[in-house]
């Protein structure tokens, strides 16, 4: 029994101590004693946002290569994955019967155009009229050109590199039959590379062409890739509502290669921004606020438009200016019109933007991706 009773007793006491803390600030208030805060003042600091993304490599100029006939490969002259200049030779197709035709041809040619030669010097004696000039003049033209049509499919038969690049794995051998669309390799210009990301059009106007950019693959860990902003697509993707972004990327030792996956980081032009830790902010369901302290060391209630947040700050787009005083320790105790005894600290500095993670090697469980989303935490 005596148990009970002691237990009921403090109890009792810790109830009466907890309902005397709530309502020691509401007491001290009554009681004419200010409610210590801590406040700062507001001061604008550098400021840089970044957007991350999730990209796709691509190459510069990339290409299938394909035979322009049908017909038997006689040669092949290259080898998986070798780098070529443009024009270099890969492939010769048979070409007897083109070439037996370039000889008629040309031997046609050849009599057509002594003849036509002959007839203009008899022409110049007045010996043949004008018209059987024109006539001789027209079968020579027409003979010409029958030989420039067979040198020109005796060169189908020859396919070459259309530009430098790195060719993929051979997809044919001699004695193989190549149609128009048989694959014979891929050819990649990979000294740089594009990457391409979709970016929300709500940070449209804060792309720029220039901007700094950065990527890291699961291929490589521990390695960061420097490029920058070269082309922002012109139409916003009505589905998507996000606007397709190119970043270059050099790419001198082939390591990037096109298909791959990137995590993709922009960094935008720095900018002067209101920015204050982010425990001053106050968030009550849809609303944002904090306190701004006035010169009788009273608080007032301000409501605040956020932006972007990294390292326990917070960038205040609307609400406050500059040199004006907001609470930024104590607030859970505050209301309008309560007056503050206020401890003055330094602003702060922004902070530097966060450098991409490095990424895992081996197989790893992604996150749903938020294509283009800003870095930065929920609006207010």
């Amino acid at each position: 029994m005596l148990g009970r009773i002691a237990a009921g007793t403090v109890a009792g006491l810790a109830l009466i101590m907890m309902a005397g803390c709530r309502q020691a600030p509401e007491a001290a208030s009554r009681q004419g004693v200010d409610v210590p805060v801590t406040a700062q003042v507001v001061q604008p600091t550098a400021w840089s946002d970044t957007l991350q993304a999730l990209g796709t490599a691509k190459a510069r100029e990339s290409v299938t290569i394909t035979a322009k006939v049908s017909e038997i490969i006689e040669r092949v002259h290259f080898e998986s994955g070798q780098q070529v200049r443009a024009g270099t030779p890969l492939v010769t197709l048979r070409g007897q019967a083109q070439q037996a035709a370039l000889s008629q041809a040309q031997a046609t040619f050849a009599e057509a155009d002594q003849l036509y030669r002959r007839q203009r010097e008899l022409a110049q004696q007045r010996l043949v009229a004008s018209a059987t000039l024109d006539t001789q003049k027209a079968i020579r033209d027409s003979a010409e050109a029958r030989v420039a049509e067979m040198q020109s499919d005796i060169g189908d038969r020859s396919v070459r590199a259309p530009f430098a690049g790195v060719l993929g794995i051979r997809q044919v051998s001699p004695g193989s039959l190549v149609t128009p669309t048989t694959p014979i390799a891929t050819l990649d210009d990979i000294e740089r590379m594009h990457v391409d990301f979709q970016v929300p059009e709500a940070e449209l106007a804060s792309l720029a062409e220039g901007n700094k950019v950065e990527a890291t693959s699961v291929a490589w860990p521990g390695r960061t890739f420097e490029g920058e902003v070269t082309t922002i697509d012109a139409r916003v993707d009505p589905g998507t509502r996000a606007v397709t972004v190119r970043a270059d990327f050099p790419n001198g030792d082939h390591a990037l290669r096109p298909g791959m996956l990137l995590d993709v980081r922009i960094y935008r032009p720095e900018r002067q921004a209101l920015v204050v830790p982010e425990i001053a902010v106050v968030q009550v369901g849809r609303d944002t606020f904090l306190y701004r302290l006035k010169d009788d060391a009273t608080v007032e209630r301000v409501d605040v438009i956020t932006g972007a947040r990294r390292a326990g700050v917070v960038e205040l787009k609307h609400g406050v200016k500059t040199g004006e005083r907001i609470i930024v320790d104590g607030t859970g105790k505050l209301r309008p019109g309560l007056k503050v005894d206020a401890r003055m600290i330094a602003p702060v500095d922004a902070p530097e933007p966060e450098t991409l993670p490095a990424p895992v090697s081996g197989p790893a469980v992604r996150p749903a991706p938020a294509t283009g989303a800003p870095d930065q935490g929920s609006e207010g």
